[in-house]
């Protein structure tokens, strides 16, 4: 290959998409197992590569040159062949240092915890020092010289103003994973995860809960990538194009969610949007269906609504961890935090607020199938909506009038 990322597991990047944004080269993602690297960096059959978990450390040693920033830090993610000769950088760095720059946070006499070991965690580490950070302490699973345990993290370093998070842990397939439970530390002022896929991570949304400023790896990436193109083509990159990057791929790969009471459209809106948008819908009510084998109706009243809010459950936990999707939910999912903690970990929730007199009962719907059922299910739920979505449409218009409001308020963030 000619340019490309080199790393052990390659399945939720989203680099080859902002590069080919970014210059016009074709950009390959090669997964390579340990015992692959020794050929592919002797070979040298590339102009130039990224490099990802697990060798940021390993592809030194076949370095003719390593820039200075990148050798104290001792973790490389970027290698350019120049007539044969492997010279490398970290672009990492500048990419933390502009994430840190977006989410407003002040670093300056802090005490921050940087979980994890490895070369992402050497950056955080010269990024912190560099931002003029107070006591800095890695965290890692087991106790060493250099780093405390998640244990000691939680009991002896509770004071901790800002938490960065540079291990996998939470990344896609594994998504409900989270690294560390931030309601121990109780003067936290910002969070920042560098895992980008999901959009939000479990930590980054348990942090917005809690009120705490924090943000995901997609900025770092693009700005990353950016710096990285830099290198690749000898060129002077400007920091408009990581906005330009990060909005892009943020735009392709964020869902679109709708949410609302039955027979508010959702499903009529979803089709509509899928359409316009050239984007897959997926109805969770149609994919329950699929699973039982049988109507919504038939099955709750068989075997009741816990097993049924259950399958709801298992089937969003899925549907969200695509990406660049419409998702139609039913009308009761957000009333389990966790769908929509899964719902909001790639997605931005659109609430279609259709008004109790233009909504309609009907028998196939088991939990507002009458008149009286559906005026209750709207003042128990009604306040859910509001709270848990991030954008509220009007909804007693036309499918083509809230299709369109959804569409620019979607396209415009």
């Amino acid at each position: 290959m000619e340019y490309g990322l080199i790393g052990g597991r390659l399945g939720h990047s989203f680099s080859k998409e902002i590069h080919e944004q970014i210059a016009s080269y074709t950009y390959e993602l090669k997964e390579l197992a340990p015992d692959e690297l020794d050929g592919f960096m002797k070979a040298r059959e590339f102009r130039a590569i990224n490099v990802t978990i697990p060798y940021k450390q390993d592809v030194i040693p076949y370095l003719d040159w390593i820039d200075p920033g990148a050798e104290a830090i001792g973790a490389v993610n970027t290698v350019v062949n120049r007539e044969g000769k492997l010279y490398g950088y970290n672009t990492d760095f500048a990419g933390m240092k502009a994430l840190v720059r977006r989410i407003g946070v002040e670093l300056q006499d802090k005490k921050i915890l940087i979980l994890g070991t490895g070369g992402t965690s050497r950056t955080a580490r010269a990024v912190a020092f560099a931002f003029g950070a107070g006591e800095i302490l890695t965290v890692s699973r087991k106790k060493s010289d250099t780093a405390v345990t998640y244990q000691e993290a939680e009991t002896l370093h509770s004071d901790a103003q800002y938490i960065i998070n540079t291990t996998p842990c939470g990344m896609y397939p594994e998504t409900e994973q989270t690294p560390i439970d931030l309601s121990r530390f109780p003067d936290l002022e910002g969070v920042l995860d560098v895992i980008y896929n999901p959009l939000r991570s479990r930590l980054v949304l348990e942090a917005q809960e809690l009120e705490i400023p924090s943000e995901g790896g997609l900025y770092m990436l693009a700005a990353q990538a950016v710096y990285a193109c830099g290198h690749f083509l000898d060129w002077e990159m400007r920091t408009e194009e990581i906005t330009k990057a990060y909005k892009s791929v943020l735009q392709e790969k964020r869902n679109l969610v709708l949410c609302g009471m039955p027979s508010c459209g959702k499903t009529t809106v979803g089709k509509q949007l899928a359409e316009a948008l050239g984007r897959k819908l997926i109805d969770t009510d149609e994919l329950i269906v699929e699973k039982i084998g049988m109507p919504i109706a038939e099955y709750s009243e068989l075997c009741g609504e816990k097993a049924f809010r259950d399958m709801e459950s298992t089937v969003i936990r899925e549907a969200a961890k695509e990406s660049g999707a419409i998702i139609a939910t039913g009308g009761g999912a957000i009333l389990r935090e966790e769908n929509v903690r899964a719902l909001k970990q790639n997605g931005f929730l659109f609430f279609i607020d259709r008004p109790l007199e233009l909504l309609t009962a009907t028998p196939d719907r088991p939990f507002s199938s009458d008149a009286d059922a559906l005026r209750k299910r709207y003042e128990e739920r009604y306040d859910i909506y509001c709270h848990v979505a991030d954008s509220r449409v009007d909804g007693s218009g036309s499918v083509e009038s809230v299709s369109a409001e959804i569409i620019y308020l979607f396209l415009g963030m």
